[in-house]
């Protein structure tokens, strides 16, 4: 499949178009959709809907967020609800790392990026989006997306108040997530 992506990709011509339409429960209740960029990061988007479309996201919290900064989720190693997310956020999934696709696209509100460690090429299968805009990202973080619908959804995402934005009690989370191509 990556080899149909970059084929596409370096003779211009039109990737397919897809897209995620989450739902989300717990302190915010609703839907949102993210157009995803498969011509600013295929293997990446690629990852993405492989996951979901295995309903790997589905019951995955939203482990890290921080008022003003964003919201992060997609570990589906250890932020599955129901069972014990103590170690939310330090996992990912039994697919490879992704090597970066940093793009000039900027991290403005409702951008979404993958989450990675200090390695460049170490993100997986978490991501994040933008409550608002967060420049000091550009260029160290591939973005793969961007929210449609539902911003007002993702803006009532409960806050954390743990170190680094941990979220504390019950998080909220992605109920289900839907591929639409």
């Amino acid at each position: 499949m990556y080899k149909v992506l970059y084929f596409l990709i370096l003779f211009g011509s039109p990737v397919f178009a897809s897209s995620l339409k989450i739902t989300i429960a717990g302190t915010a209740q609703g839907q949102i959709e993210i157009d995803l960029f498969e011509d600013v990061a295929p293997l990446h988007v690629a990852q993405i809907l492989k996951l979901a479309e295995q309903g790997q996201y589905n019951n995955v919290v939203f482990h890290r967020v921080i008022e003003g900064f964003m919201a992060q989720t997609g570990d589906v190693e250890y932020g599955k609800a129901g069972g014990d997310i103590a170690f939310a956020g330090r996992g990912g999934s039994a697919l490879p790392d992704l090597p970066a696709e940093f793009s000039d696209i900027k991290f403005d509100r409702g951008i979404v990026g993958m989450a990675r460690t200090q390695d460049p090429n170490s993100a997986n299968s978490q991501f994040f989006i933008m409550f608002e805009p967060g420049y000091f990202l550009n260029g160290q973080y591939t973005v793969i997306g961007r929210v449609e619908t539902g911003m007002e959804v993702v803006d009532q995402i409960k806050i954390g108040k743990g170190p680094n934005g941990a979220v504390l009690g019950e998080p909220d989370k992605m109920v289900s997530v839907e591929v639409s191509r």
